[in-house]
């Protein structure tokens, strides 16, 4: 059909759809079964969910007629009783097949050995009361990937309560929960006084979780600094400064493992994460749950050195941050950003205690969107 001739207001039907006088350029097509399947009376008010099923169509679906009246364009469907009508701006937001906007996709802010002082800080029981504070609380960790919360209550519950203000406790094969002191049959090296190299949580299983907690409910031992660096930054700098090495750890998927009596789990994945515009999001990286590389040899010329350059790098002075955790406070970190560890203690010295869990990052992000946005529905 020519078009060149068709008053810029009119509606030009077409064969598989329709072109509006839309977007930059004046025309904007759309798709038939893209339009039918999101009238806007496929979506139940109550649920939000699609209520509409497209598949029960008998005929591809095709305008018999459409309109632009005031701000709203009218479909009367060929083969169907239904009229469909759809706001131009709801249209507009959709004319170049972008994905929907989210407020969760705010850009990651990297840090260094010298982050401690300026370390976000939320006070539990403020987090408890106000759910304005609990999106601030949160923005901090998907920007900075590391917060702690202050006054915690000395109680398991209180480690609960706080995770739920984001999602939900994520179990792993370790259980629910785990305690970081001391086991005189330790079935892992954070269960001794044994120096913790950085290192990311659970690698060996297919998805680790994404929210760590570490509730301090005791800490007098000599040593046992904690140490944290920030993968973001080290692999931003990693990149810059090896772009081949980049390029490997980002796109081979290595094999981990953690095996016991009771369980043998096993994955493969890459030591870089990237995001869907190609930034660094984060890291899977533990020597002690690294299984044997299953590369070819050949490949392991170029790999082995690029991984051996990055983990010195991790370690190096300007990412590494140390401190001492203090009784009554939680870290809470990206799990697959925040790389952490601590060095050696005596544990004649005093008593160190810390009890942990995780959450799910999707879930934090989720609870994020529903506190700064109304979604795709007004409430």
């Amino acid at each position: 059909m020519d078009t060149h001739f068709i008053p810029q207001q009119a509606v030009v039907l077409l064969e598989n759809g329709l072109q509006l006088p839309l977007g930059t350029d004046g025309r904007a097509y759309f798709n038939y079964y893209w339009l039918r399947d999101n009238c806007p009376s496929s979506f139940d008010s109550a649920t939000r969910e699609r209520s509409f099923d497209i598949f029960h169509l008998e005929q591809p679906p095709r305008a018999a007629s459409a309109d632009i009246v005031g701000d709203t364009l009218i479909i009367s469907w060929a083969d169907e009783t239904h009229v469909s009508r759809y706001p131009l701006s709801m249209l507009a937001a959709n004319t170049g097949g972008q994905q929907r906007a989210d407020p969760a996709d705010l850009p990651r802010k990297a840090w260094f050995s010298d982050h401690y002082p300026q370390i976000q800080r939320f006070s539990q029981p403020d987090l408890m009361q106000d759910r304005s504070l609990v999106a601030q609380w949160i923005k901090a960790m998907i920007v900075d990937g590391l917060t702690i919360v202050t006054d915690m209550p000395d109680s398991d519950q209180g480690l609960t309560d706080t995770v739920r203000l984001m999602g939900h406790v994520r179990p792993t094969f370790f259980g629910e929960y785990f305690d970081v002191k001391t086991h005189i049959n330790p079935t892992n090296t954070a269960y001794t006084a044994k120096a913790l190299e950085l290192h990311t949580d659970t690698p060996a299983e297919e998805y680790a979780p994404g929210i760590q907690f570490l509730h301090c409910r005791a800490n007098t031992v000599q040593g046992g600094l904690s140490i944290y660096s920030d993968g973001v930054a080290v692999a931003n700098a990693f990149r810059t400064a090896d772009p081949e090495g980049f390029r490997l750890l980002s796109e081979i998927d290595i094999p981990f493992y953690c095996e016991h009596d009771d369980y043998d789990m096993r994955s493969r994945q890459r030591v870089i994460e990237l995001d869907q515009h190609g930034e660094v999001s984060g890291l899977t990286i533990s020597q002690h749950m690294a299984d044997v590389f299953d590369l070819p040899q050949d490949v392991l010329d170029s790999y082995y050195p690029a991984f051996c350059r990055f983990g010195r790098m991790l370690q190096d002075d300007r990412f590494l941050m140390r401190f001492m955790m203090k009784a009554g406070e939680c870290m809470v970190f990206d799990n697959h950003r925040v790389v952490h560890g601590r060095l050696a203690y005596s544990a004649t010295t005093g008593d160190r205690y810390l009890r942990g869990c995780y959450a799910d990052r999707a879930e934090m992000r989720s609870t994020y969107r529903a506190l700064v946005s109304e979604g795709r529905f007004r409430a």
